[in-house]
């Protein structure tokens, strides 16, 4: 799943010059600095439309066919129904109807790709759905990286914080398994492909060998984003002949509890 990681400033709304005039008390803060302190007007704001599932996975350009699969099975899981949406039609979706769906899920691939093929008014529209309305966000390895600060049209839920490789990358590795640290002091060996460390950011849920975050959470406006820079969501058939310490259903059961988590807005523990 190759990413890239996001370093520049992300793109403000562009808002209608009519919208502006009718509407100048409801929409003061829709351009302002992503992940600033905003006063929110829910009076102002149109009504969520409601979706049929209450998940979004997207599978647009850029991304995995073969994540999305994995990340289906957790849901499925989880009994957690949920609908797809690719590039072109999550550049059709308004806010409201983002709004309308609980937890959007932007699964492993090409962050570049994915930023590349959406509007730049999508990804505001993303970022202000989870800011004002209370959209909940997991992103997986690149999606992870598309979530932040970025020249690649990011979302920006991180208030400005970008995302680097996990430091193996750098040494020329770009899959194996990599034993992740939790608060309780357990560890899993989970997949990596060239992801992200995520320090920096939000609140620490797990920790790469080398000290730095696998797995973290916070909030961006009402809404609540867990990123995570391994694949817990791996099926055993993406080991190959790679040699874990633990078993493929640990690693499961630990991505149920995470998607699990991201749908609910519940706080993981942490750091």
């Amino acid at each position: 799943m190759h990413s890239v990681p996001f370093r520049a400033v992300a793109q403000p709304r562009q808002l209608l010059l009519l919208a502006a005039l009718l509407f100048p008390l409801g929409f003061t803060n829709c351009g302002g600095t992503p992940g600033a302190a905003r006063t929110s007007l829910p009076s102002t704001l149109p009504p969520a439309i409601p979706a049929a599932q209450p998940v979004l996975l997207f599978n647009g350009t850029g991304t995995s066919s073969s994540d999305v699969d994995a990340v289906a099975a957790i849901l499925a899981t989880l009994a957690l129904g949920y609908e797809t949406a690719d590039s072109a039609q999550l550049d059709a979706m308004s806010e409201p109807q983002l709004a309308g769906y609980k937890l959007l899920i932007v699964p492993g691939g090409d962050s570049r790709v994915i930023g590349g093929n959406l509007s730049s008014s999508t990804v505001a529209g993303i970022r202000d759905a989870v800011a004002d309305y209370g959209l909940h966000y997991l992103g997986i390895c690149a999606g992870a990286f598309f979530g932040g600060y970025s020249i690649y049209n990011g979302i920006d839920v991180t208030g400005g914080v970008s995302f680097d490789f996990y430091q193996d990358e750098f040494k020329g590795t770009h899959i194996e398994p990599v034993a992740i640290s939790f608060p309780a002091g357990n560890q899993l060996d989970v997949y990596w492909q060239d992801g992200p460390q995520l320090s920096g950011w939000g609140q620490v849920v797990a920790r790469f060998p080398d000290g730095n975050a696998a797995i973290a959470e916070g909030s961006s406006g009402k809404g609540y984003v867990i990123f995570t820079g391994v694949h817990l969501e791996a099926p055993a058939s993406w080991r190959g002949s790679m040699q874990f310490s633990t078993p493929v259903s640990d690693d499961l059961a630990y991505a149920a509890t995470v998607v699990q988590a991201a749908f609910s807005g519940t706080l993981l523990p942490h750091f």
